[in-house]
């Protein structure tokens, strides 16, 4: 969830922000106002000449995507020329609006476009018909449901478009293994939104565990509070059929996903609670949160995945909804999930057990962790478990600590040999323009996400899984591989 979506704040972790529409509208517009009032002689000296800029379109713009229009509106290589989005124009859980037309009159404000033939922001409702009459694009930017995120994406390859796409990268194992093929064979430039693998903490760790600081880890905990009422789960459908708001392409909206009646159960945001359209806590979190473990510890596949999870009952008690034992819901994600995953050993490093709690379970605190200290931060966390100590960090990498702190303090540490971030967007752009590879292209987050859809495969399944990544299929249990791939309706696929 890269930087302001609902229920991720960098700005003041766990606080739930409220921006009124005037509010949002004023300062999109301030900004607006003070980038594009610099003078040109000033502007000229650092400006990308105009056919040298990357013609930039996005494909969905909520309130995320509105925040993506917003970043790379003030790169210098970026022109954005179009904006897709099912929705016109609508509020954003009481934090602004968002949809298309914001898109638009972001855009050409910045611009200065004032109207007129041959100018400004293009607005489309269907990704598939912007693709096909914009041969100008050279890039997108994917922020839709993750249910979308798949199909939009190999849309973008099939015209040879440079992609960027928030995470998690897809809704299940079989989508991302295909994206990741398809950025290979159209050797186009690829980012995720797991923002937080350009920051410096992120290599600290990396670094320290490759130093030896804790010794070989065969053991990793990480935890997060979601969903945390952000979003539904253990509930049925809503019997209500109310009148589809207008603005919204509902058929649109659904996508590759069965058909439903509309209901504002499910969006904004809380389409996350769906498995037909997100994929509960940790496809929200995974992609962040599991990212350094991942990089540090170089995990490839693993060889099993197994899951419990707190189930819902939706029997009321006179306490509210009672937690019970019984299957995972078919319609709605889990209150709270324990997966685990088992890896082989990787070169030098050792086998490793990888256990992801989510819904407010944690793991055992440690007994190196002083009285008072928090474990992680408030949206999560990591606890690496090594032969010769133990090292934390919160959500994203944040804030690597050794433990106790006076092994922090006594620790040492080596040199940085991890190239150093430029920017997780300015990667992405530079890549598209021939240079480097960004860091999270779809080479490393494609595997990061598998692992994700992996443990979100074994919630569902709610069973010990052995994986067998070649035939891409759990050779134990055959009757799980629906989890592996959802079912296009007809007139969407890959």
């Amino acid at each position: 969830m890269d930087s302001p979506e609902v229920g991720d704040t960098k700005r003041v972790p766990g606080e739930r922000i409220r921006v009124s529409r005037r509010g949002f509208l004023r300062s999109a517009s301030v900004a607006t106002a003070a980038l594009t009032a610099i003078p040109s002689r000033v502007r000229a000296a650092g400006e990308t000449a105009p056919n040298d800029k990357l013609n930039m379109a996005f494909i969905g713009v909520g309130w995320q995507g509105i925040y993506n229009v917003q970043t790379f509106l003030q790169d210098p290589d970026v022109r954005v020329v179009a904006v897709c989005d099912v929705n016109e124009e609508g509020p954003y859980l009481g934090r602004g609006v968002a949809g298309r037309e914001p898109g638009r009159r972001m855009v050409d404000d910045y611009y200065g476009y004032k109207g007129g033939a041959g100018g400004g922001c293009a607005t489309y409702v269907d990704f598939r018909q912007m693709l096909e009459e914009r041969g100008d694009i050279d890039a997108v930017v994917i922020t839709t449901p993750d249910h979308m995120h798949a199909v939009a994406a190999m849309a973008a390859f099939k015209k040879g478009k440079h992609v960027f796409c928030e995470k998690p990268l897809a809704h299940s194992v079989a989508e991302v293994r295909a994206m990741t093929l398809a950025a290979r064979h159209a050797k186009v430039a690829t980012q995720m939104g797991n923002w937080g693998h350009a920051k410096e903490d992120i290599r600290l760790v990396c670094e320290w565990i490759w130093d030896g600081a804790i010794g070989n880890v065969r053991e990793v905990h990480a935890w997060t509070n979601r969903p945390g009422g952000w979003w539904p789960y253990g509930i049925d459908r809503p019997a209500e059929e109310p009148p589809v708001p207008t603005g919204l392409d509902w058929d649109l909206w659904l996508g590759p996903a069965a058909h439903r009646p509309y209901h504002p159960a499910y969006l904004p945001f809380i389409w996350r609670g769906w498995w037909d359209f997100g994929s509960g806590a940790l496809g929200d979190m995974g992609c962040h949160i599991l990212d350094p473990v991942v990089w540090a510890l170089r995990l490839g596949s693993p060889e099993t995945v197994e899951a419990s999870s707190a189930k819902l009952n939706t029997r009321a008690t006179p306490f509210g909804a009672e937690m019970a034992a019984g299957k995972v819901h078919p319609e709605t994600t889990t209150a709270a999930a324990i997966v685990r995953w088992e890896f082989p050993a990787r070169g030098d490093m050792p086998p490793v057990c990888l256990t992801w709690h989510d819904g407010g379970l944690m793991p055992p605190r440690p007994d190196e962790l002083e009285s008072g200290r928090k474990m992680g931060d408030n949206d999560g966390g990591v606890l690496f478990i090594g032969d010769k100590g133990k090292m934390m960090c919160g959500c994203y990498g944040s804030d690597p600590q050794l433990l106790p702190e006076s092994a922090m303090k006594a620790y040492k540490q080596p040199p940085k040999t991890l190239p150093r971030s430029v920017g997780h967007y300015k990667e992405w752009v530079r890549a598209c323009k021939g240079g480097e590879e960004a860091c999270s292209n779809f080479n490393y987050s494609g595997p990061l996400t598998e692992i994700v859809t992996l443990g979100i495969a074994a919630i569902r399944a709610d069973r010990k899984l052995r994986w067998d990544a070649d035939k891409m299929e759990f050779s134990n249990a055959p009757e799980a591989n629906r989890f592996l791939s959802p079912v296009c309706r007809e007139g969407w696929s890959l």
